[in-house]
C-alpha cells in the first residue's frame, strides 16, 4: 500500500473515532444493568395444584370443548362427540388411543391427499404432550400425533390427551420435547379451534386449521 492510500486511511478512521466520541459524549454515561432475575420457574420444578384441572380449564378458555373420561369410557365418549357433532366418517392417526367401532375410519396409510382429508368430516389423534399453564396441545408429528396435515386441513378434530401426558408449564414441554427436535419432527402448538382476527376485530375460525376442536382427558 503506498503513503498517500495509508495517509487516506488513517484520515478516515480518526475521523470514525472523532464521530463515535462525539456519539459517546452526547448519550452521557452508561445507564447501570440491572440484575436479571433468576428466580422463575425451570423444567422439574413441583407443579402447583392439580395441573390437569388447570390443563382442562385453559383449554376450554379458547373455545374448545373439553371432556374428562376413564379409560373405560374412552371409546363411548369420542363415539359420542363425534355423532354430536355429526361427523361420522374421520382419518385416524396411527397411533390415536381410540378406534371406535361406529365410526368409518380411514388411516391415513399411505398418506391421504389434502383433497381426501378435506372431504372427511375429521381426524382422531392422540398428542405428544399437552401444557396445563397455557391449554396448550402439542403435536411432534409421531405416531399418536400423526403428521401435521391430518390435523390442519380436517374441519373437526378429536385429540386424546392422557392425564399423565399433561405437563404443568412451558419449560416441561421444551424438555420434553427435546428428542423429537434432535430428530427433526415438526412441532405443531394448538391452543384452542384455530381462529384469526382482521383489522376490525371480527374473529373468524376455522381459517389454519380445524373450526371445531373437541379434547378428551383420559384418567
Amino acid at each position: 500500500m503506498d503513503r498517500r492510500r495509508l495517509s487516506r486511511v488513517a484520515g478516515m478512521s480518526a475521523a470514525k473515532a472523532d464521530i463515535l466520541a462525539r456519539v459517546r459524549a452526547a448519550l452521557g454515561p452508561a445507564p447501570a444493568v440491572p440484575e436479571v432475575p433468576r428466580a422463575y420457574r425451570a423444567a422439574g420444578a413441583a407443579p402447583e395444584g392439580d395441573h390437569v384441572a388447570r390443563f382442562c380449564e385453559r383449554v376450554a378458555d379458547y373455545r374448545a370443548e373439553v371432556r374428562r373420561a376413564a379409560a373405560g369410557e374412552l371409546e363411548a365418549a369420542v363415539g359420542e362427540l363425534c355423532a354430536a357433532h355429526g361427523a361420522r366418517r374421520l382419518a385416524v392417526a396411527a397411533g390415536a388411543p381410540v378406534r371406535p367401532g361406529l365410526l368409518d375410519l380411514v388411516d391415513d396409510d399411505p398418506p391421504l391427499s389434502p383433497q381426501a382429508l378435506d372431504a372427511l368430516d375429521g381426524v382422531i389423534t392422540g398428542c405428544a404432550l399437552a401444557i396445563a399453564d397455557t391449554g396448550t396441545i402439542v403435536l411432534d408429528g409421531g405416531e399418536r400425533s400423526g403428521r401435521r396435515a391430518l390435523t390442519l386441513v380436517p374441519d373437526y378434530h378429536v385429540c386424546v390427551v392422557e392425564a399423565a401426558q399433561v405437563v404443568p408449564s412451558v419449560p416441561d414441554a421444551v424438555a420434553a420435547l427435546a428428542q423429537a427436535g434432535r430428530e427433526g419432527r415438526p412441532i405443531t402448538l394448538v391452543s384452542g379451534p384455530s381462529a384469526t382476527s382482521d383489522i376490525e376485530l371480527e374473529r373468524v375460525e376455522g381459517v389454519h386449521g380445524p373450526r371445531t376442536l373437541h379434547v378428551v382427558v383420559v384418567g
